[in-house]
């Protein structure tokens, strides 16, 4: 693929909002994730599992946008910004800074919804945090405007097209998802920013031509 042109400037903002965040962690990091992370609401087994629920920080509004500048770790932090870098700056340079804000931050809001959804039948409840879901949520956006664009893996090290490469990505998400593989991972959420991504994207595309007609 091609990411000549450098940074661009919402994903040069991004990037250096991640990075702020990450370092107030550092000392503040209980009091940013009981307040920023993504609470989902209580599940709906509640309160017939017995669970004792009385620490729960819980679901607010903000939490759909704040949850994605925070992270788990240094690694965490640099794989989402190794693709926001990556993806970013052509679907950015595609939309125009404006219209690129605006997708991003409906991506973040689809991913934390999606997880917000899935955490109502799971056993398994934790705040969620990372980037992840606006990040894949660029991965269809680019492939729809890049469709002739190759992404190359490290493994195996092979070369696909990137509408390939999103649908056989998406499908691996699901079916991690599903089966429970790779816990600790918001699959969902990922599956979540996809589906934001690809849709809001391909209804711009299909509007835009009729924006020309006379």
């Amino acid at each position: 693929m091609n990411t000549a042109g450098g940074l661009t400037p919402i994903v040069g903002a991004l990037i250096a909002g991640c990075g702020l965040v990450f370092m107030l962690q550092v000392g503040e990091n209980a009091l940013l994730l009981k307040h920023l992370a993504l609470w989902p609401p209580l599940p709906a087994t509640w309160p017939a599992d017995g669970r004792d629920y009385s620490s729960w920080p819980g679901f607010a509004p903000w939490q759909l946008l704040t949850y994605a500048f925070l992270h788990g770790g240094l690694l965490h932090l640099l794989f989402n910004l190794f693709g926001l870098w990556m993806f970013g700056p052509p679907v950015e340079r595609a939309l125009g800074s404006r219209r690129f804000a605006g997708f991003y931050l409906s991506c973040v809001i689809g991913a934390g919804l999606a997880q917000v959804l899935v955490a109502q039948w799971s056993s398994h409840l934790a705040p969620t945090v990372g980037a992840s879901g606006g990040v894949l949520g660029l991965l269809p956006a680019f492939a729809l405007l890049y469709p002739h664009a190759r992404i190359r893996l490290l493994f195996p090290p092979v070369s696909l097209k990137a509408p390939v490469f999103v649908v056989v990505f998406g499908i691996a998400e699901l079916l991690f998802g599903v089966t429970g593989t790779l816990p600790g991972i918001a699959h969902f959420a990922h599956l979540g920013g996809m589906l934001s991504g690809g849709i809001l994207l391909a209804y711009w595309l299909l509007l835009s031509p009729r924006r020309r007609r006379p």
